[in-house]
């Protein structure tokens, strides 16, 4: 009995988890680099106090937006790209690449636009605090420039990782933040040796410069070494310009409901964190801390619903619906599973909050806490990431899994936290409660979906 359940798991990790973990923990380690300088730069700033932590991460709500619309739009033609690759049609991925360029330059050339020229009023949105405006603004106008970079050499990094060349994106990143944490650490407190100051201190001004310099960098690796290394994705000008008559209706078709549901999806989360703001700094400067730090943890499941999303639309591209089903089960209950035991770490970090942030105590009181409750929804949120942003996507299944992403977002935890500061006088607790509450619907629609098998559609 004893052989042929080390014979099952040996054949269980050879088929699903080391194809899968082959190409997530490049991802994995990716996201890992990027959130633990975002720590870091939050331990920096926390340094200066509660308004400057509040100013950066509110600020930084419209980088938030940016991001997750960019993702929506690049990540639905990944849907394509991924497929593609597994028919080894590389017309069509040169072809979709150069759709999410265009679309990427507009987005990313208007965001920047909107934070460079109207910084007070983006701020306004979620706060009243006029301290926490002012020091925004600094930062905000500055750190804009970012967003150019950033959206230029997303497409690349996307496509790079649906062809299954994760490494370079890892790279990339992990040099990128180096350089962020050392230029955060010289410019936010600045040099002095000896009585000399060689570079002024700087605050938060010098947190935007950083990420600004760290982003050109991380856009240059992305945009150049598959030209010099003569990757698939690497190719002339008219090739990803090359038109296909009824490729753009059916993009759109399948890629409008991603980016709708990002877009929608990070409206919501920006409408939470402008609840959050009305209920007060302490609670921002809270929820800085503890995104911090749980998000150091959770680039596990984003790395893996990254690479479920890849592995499942090469299969769907190859041919192999049934096998394609199976993996989407294996992978979304490995994520719930795995879930629940990464939530139980976050216990002993929590302790470690008073030694890193110069804030008040009850703003650290408000952070542990948050912390010990993802330990109820983390195993849900992983599942249902697995669901909408891996499985439904790389099936073609967008429209279902827009709603689950974002439907019970507005339908139920944006009402119940507004009637949780507006109404209810809720602490922080019953607020951040409330906000997440939507996870318990959301998994029993992707347990639903998961089960049918109907979110299987071979887009291509």
């Amino acid at each position: 009995m004893t052989n042929l359940v080390q014979s099952a798991m040996t054949e269980y990790m050879r088929a699903y988890l080391k194809p899968l973990l082959t190409i997530a923990l490049p991802i994995i380690l990716q996201n890992f680099l990027s959130s633990f300088v975002n720590m870091l730069d939050t331990i920096m700033v926390g340094q200066l106090g509660s308004v400057e932590i509040a100013a950066v991460g509110l600020g930084n709500q419209i980088f938030f937006l940016l991001n997750f619309i960019l993702t929506g739009t690049i990540t639905g033609g990944a849907i394509f790209i991924s497929q593609y690759w597994g028919k080894k049609d590389m017309p069509g991925v040169h072809r979709t690449m150069g759709i999410t360029f265009v679309m990427a330059f507009v987005i990313s050339v208007f965001f920047f636009a909107v934070a460079y020229f109207a910084p007070e009023q983006c701020l306004r949105i979620y706060t009243e605090d006029e301290a926490v405006i002012s020091v925004g603004i600094g930062y905000l106008k500055k750190a804009s420039w970012s967003y150019l970079f950033y959206g230029f050499g997303l497409p690349f990094a996307v496509s790079e990782r649906s062809t299954e060349r994760v490494k370079l994106p890892m790279w990339a990143t992990g040099l990128s933040v180096v350089f962020n944490g050392i230029l955060n650490y010289l410019l936010i407190f600045g040099v002095n040796i000896g009585g000399v100051q060689y570079i002024p201190e700087m605050g938060v001004v010098g947190a935007a410069f950083a990420t600004v310099v760290s982003r050109i960098i991380e856009f240059l690796l992305l945009a150049i070494v598959p030209f010099v290394r003569r990757y698939e994705i690497a190719a002339g000008f008219k090739a990803y310009f090359t038109r296909e008559p009824g490729f753009l209706r059916k993009f759109v078709k399948v890629c409008l409901p991603v980016l709708i549901n990002e877009t929608v999806w990070s409206l919501g989360i920006t409408t939470h964190n402008i609840i959050y703001g009305h209920a007060g700094t302490e609670i921002v400067a809270a929820l800085n801390i503890n995104s911090s730090f749980s998000n150091l943890i959770w680039t596990f499941f984003m790395g893996t619903g990254a690479a479920t999303g890849i592995l499942i639309g090469k299969k769907i591209g190859e041919g192999g619906y049934d096998e394609a089903r199976k993996q989407a089960r294996v992978y979304a209950l490995f994520m719930a599973g795995t879930s629940v035991i990464a939530s139980f770490i976050l216990v002993p970090l929590s302790k470690l909050l008073p030694l890193l942030y110069n804030v008040e105590p009850e703003v650290i009181k408000m952070a542990t806490g948050m912390l010990h409750m993802l330990i109820i929804f983390w195993p849900l949120s992983a599942f249902n990431m697995c669901m909408a942003k891996g499985v439904c996507r790389a099936g073609g299944d967008t429209v279902y899994g827009a709603f689950m992403d974002a439907g019970f977002m507005w339908l139920i935890s944006i009402p119940l936290g507004f009637l949780a500061i507006l109404k209810w006088n809720l602490p922080y607790w019953g607020i951040y409660m409330c906000i997440r509450s939507e996870e318990f619907l959301k998994m029993i629609m992707g347990a639903i979906r998961l089960k049918s098998g109907k979110w299987l559609h071979d887009v291509t």
